[in-house]
């Protein structure tokens, strides 16, 4: 059974730094580096929205709101997925997600950690 754990939320000042971790387990061997893995955020009352995805194939590709200021990054060999954010505002306080997705139908999520940025 694939799970996703996040770690590395907690509370912060504007303009600091996180840097949030998701750890793998349950892929058959050999498998984890086949599928995409994304962090995704979320905040009350608001859909869940895409951060940056770390492709199969060793692509990256941010949101608008995250290309200058987050780094995504993969251990296929750890099972790791980290999300370094920096120069954080208080608009990114939201719940950070990890997903494993591969083939539009095996589709993992974790169950997030909740960062929240002061003025």
């Amino acid at each position: 059974q694939v799970q996703l754990v996040e770690t590395g939320g907690g509370v912060v000042q504007s303009g600091g730094s996180l840097n949030l971790s998701c750890v793998a387990s349950g892929f058959t061997p050999g498998t984890y580096q086949n599928y995409a893995m994304s962090w995704y955020r979320q905040t009350p009352g608001k859909d869940r929205e895409l951060i940056a995805t770390f492709s199969a194939g060793g692509f990256t590709k941010y949101a608008d709101f995250a290309a200058d200021r987050f780094i995504i990054s993969r251990d296929n060999l750890r099972w790791t997925l980290d999300l370094q954010m920096n120069n954080l505002k208080p608009e990114d306080s939201a719940t950070y997600y990890c997903n494993a997705e591969f083939g539009g139908y095996f589709d993992f999520w974790g169950r997030g950690t909740q960062v929240t940025v002061s003025a």
